[in-house]
């Protein structure tokens, strides 16, 4: 029988999910409908599925959005379907592995890889903090599989069926043979799921990655060539040449009065961009000119009030956007840490000078923040954080923003 019409873009494992717990479950087929984000959002998608994302379900008796509910949907056709469980130990651990598969690997693999792919801006700090997090997560699951051939029981359940299909991604495009070796179990574990009959059918023969993705910067546009300048007429002798006008002088930052310094900011965010976090770090304290320069912590005064995360991210992208004029002058790191309805703004700021200069403090947003300078004698005790906040890496942190 019909289960209903999927909606989504073509070969998405997250399709896949529900495709195979209906085949397990013998509980009918899902109609699958190609989706474009483009020209398929219509008024009449978002009445039924206000998020706007895919895939979604359609049926007669309910619509849905996220692939777990329509895969478990599928399973639930079957009274008491073991692959849900045949107890409550079981239940509860199958849910676990289908919240690990949501929020430990989806997640941060979709923030390593999606930038890869094209489908979200490349910033360095969001792939390096995906990519942390999938290892943290891989190897949580490595070691739990070095006793275990399938996640909850001796047979396949949907525990394996959400664990398997979120790992399709990183198969495909960046777990390569030295990450593979990393995690054996895993490899193991994803190959003998893989490649059952119902998983094939759906998912396809998964070819294991061999060259993993790496982030191309785009090219830059040449500029057209200068045109050639035509010869001048010669002006007659009776017109008299025309004055031309002086252009204003513009008024220079009281920054650009400073002595100059060695520690050049633009080198700085070269390297920040371009290297592992933990790399730069060392160039940056081995150049680092505390007389030219000083650095700030930064901590958003009404925490309190902070709801949604990414809100709080969106607050951060408002405070930067007000700081145009001190591009030349400073670089930030700012993050959103916890989690919905409880979460923090805070970060560091590294700027031209020991004051906080007129670009940022005549920004409207200035007042929302507790900036703290960090004196030099601080900075020893201070320089593990520093890191941290430049590399995002705090189990809490969930979004944030550069400034550079």
């Amino acid at each position: 029988m019909a289960l209903g019409t999927i909606r989504s873009y073509l070969n998405n494992p997250r399709v896949a999910k529900a495709q195979i717990a209906a085949e397990l479950s013998g509980a009918g087929e899902f109609n699958v409908e190609a989706f474009e984000i483009a020209k398929d959002v219509t008024p009449e998608f978002l009445a039924k599925h206000p998020l706007g994302k895919v895939p979604v379900l359609e049926a007669p008796e309910v619509n849905l959005f996220e692939s777990s509910a329509i895969a478990y949907y599928a399973a639930a056709q079957k009274e008491n379907n073991p692959i849900l469980g045949s107890s409550a130990v079981e239940k509860a651990e199958i849910l676990q592995w289908i919240l690990f598969a949501e929020n430990e690997i989806n997640a941060p693999l979709g923030a390593w890889v999606y930038p890869l792919l094209g489908y979200m801006q490349y910033m360095k700090p969001n792939v390096d903090a995906g990519t942390e997090k999938t290892k943290r997560a891989l190897g949580a699951l490595n070691k739990i599989l070095e006793s275990k051939t399938y996640l909850v029981g001796e047979d396949i359940t949907f525990a394996d069926i959400a664990v398997v299909t979120s790992l399709v991604l990183g198969f495909k495009t960046v777990f390569d043979k030295a990450f593979r070796a990393e995690f054996k179990n895993v490899t193991r574990y994803f190959t003998t799921v893989a490649s059952k009959a119902v998983f094939k059918k759906y998912l396809g023969e998964v070819e294991l990655c061999e060259t993993p993705l790496k982030y191309t910067p785009p090219k830059k546009e040449k500029k057209p060539a200068a045109q050639q300048q035509q010869p001048k007429k010669e002006k007659k002798e009776e017109e008299a040449p025309l004055e031309e006008p002086k252009p204003e002088k513009k008024a220079k930052s009281k920054l650009d009065l400073l002595p100059p310094s060695p520690f050049i900011l633009d080198a700085w965010k070269r390297e920040y961009s371009n290297n592992d976090t933990k790399d730069a770090i060392k160039w940056f304290w081995e150049h680092f000119d505390p007389e030219g320069f000083s650095i700030w912590r930064v901590d958003y005064k009404y925490n309190d009030e902070l709801t949604q995360t990414f809100m709080s991210n969106n607050l951060i992208g408002g405070f930067y956007a007000r700081l145009e004029r001190a591009h030349k002058y400073a670089f930030a790191s700012m993050i959103v840490r916890g989690k919905n309805n409880d979460n923090t703004i805070s970060g560091y700021f590294v700027i031209r000078g020991q004051e906080i200069p007129f670009e940022i403090y005549d920004a409207a947003d200035f007042e929302s923040y507790n900036f703290q300078k960090i004196e030099p004698s601080q900075y020893e005790e201070k320089k593990e954080e520093i890191f941290k906040y430049f590399a995002w890496d705090f189990e809490d942190c969930v979004d944030g923003k550069v400034f550079k």
